[in-house]
């Protein structure tokens, strides 16, 4: 692929952004899902690419738009001409809750990369692990929290109590709190977003050193791929809840129940990610209406040339939208 899809893509999760964040602090959390799903899929249908969803809103039965295997984009280039194939991984809202009751940390957020590249994960959880890239080399998700957030220390030439290591607040996660706690590291307990919490480990100004617990299994494979691009580290093992996901999984080809994926085994080939806020956080500023139109900022990154670019964009109501 020589065009970055991604600075195209990055208008898929602006406008995505853009229409849930309307409903933002409303209490509906249908109303935002939906707003943000609608319009990512409504942007989808402007781009010059030929994209299959391979993680998405659920299986066919289970959502009405963008569910898995469907085909997303135009399909064909100027004058017929023919498009490489890309694999595309997409929250049009991670972060439902945050947006429905005007919390910080929601994002709209898409992956992509060459045909079969991204790993078809089963909707099952996921035990991570995720630095930023001066810990690259540090992390084992063998080992014990304890043991890691050692090696991460080391590697980035801190005290324990100077690193600060983002964990969803969850009852399963009361142990994993208990024990970052007892190593002596700083804890930031969020609600929910993942995603955005494993960029954010890349980037100092965040705040955030390390995100560590189980989350969803998808938003696993969506993370890798942001950590393909900054030259973070990412490692994550499949934790399923019951015989039912097990025999999905099985059917999508996970043979070894206790393997540890690393984010090159996750997302593979030349991956790139866009990501556009929804309401605000250290990552990324939210959408802010003005008179007429709104502000955007989003991040688009390509792993084949590491760059990473913040977007800044002005969106005028009165003019064509995309």
């Amino acid at each position: 692929m020589d065009r970055n899809l991604a600075l195209e893509v990055v208008r898929v999760t602006e406008m995505a952004a853009l229409a849930c964040a309307r409903s933002m602090g409303r209490g509906n959390v249908v109303e935002s899902d939906q707003a943000a799903v609608d319009a990512m899929r409504k942007t989808f249908e402007t781009l010059q690419i030929d994209g299959t969803v391979v993680i998405g809103e659920g299986e066919r039965d289970e959502a009405p738009m963008l569910y898995i295997g469907e085909k997303v984009g135009r399909g064909a280039g100027s004058q017929g001409a023919v498009l490489d194939p890309v694999d595309v991984a997409l929250d049009p809202l991670e972060g439902t809750n945050l947006c429905a009751f005007g919390k910080p940390g929601a994002i709209s957020v898409v992956a992509l990369a060459g045909r079969g590249c991204l790993l078809n994960a089963p909707d099952t959880y996921m035990e991570k692990l995720c630095v930023g890239p001066k810990a690259r080399g540090a992390i084992d998700l063998s080992k014990s929290p304890t043991e890691n957030l050692k090696q991460i220390a080391k590697a980035m030439k801190r005290s324990l109590s100077e690193l600060t290591v983002m964990i969803q607040e969850r009852e399963r996660h009361q142990d994993l709190v208990a024990e970052v706690r007892a190593a002596g590291a700083r804890v930031r307990l969020i609600e929910e977003g993942d995603v955005a919490g494993c960029v954010s480990t890349c980037f100092e100004s965040s705040g955030v050193d390390v995100l560590m617990g189980t989350g969803g299994a998808p938003e696993g494979v969506i993370s890798a791929a942001a950590m393909r691009c900054t030259g973070g580290d990412f490692q994550g093992r499949l934790k399923f809840r019951n015989d039912d996901e097990r025999a999905r999984a099985k059917k999508m080809g996970v043979v070894d129940e206790g393997r540890i994926y690393t984010a090159e085994e996750l997302a593979r080939g030349d991956v790139m990610f866009a990501a556009t806020g929804v309401t605000g956080s250290d990552f990324l500023k939210g959408v802010r209406f003005f008179a007429g139109g709104a502000e955007t900022h989003s991040i688009v990154m390509r792993s084949k040339t590491g760059t990473v670019r913040f977007i800044t964009a002005m969106h005028d109501f009165a003019r064509k939208s995309v």
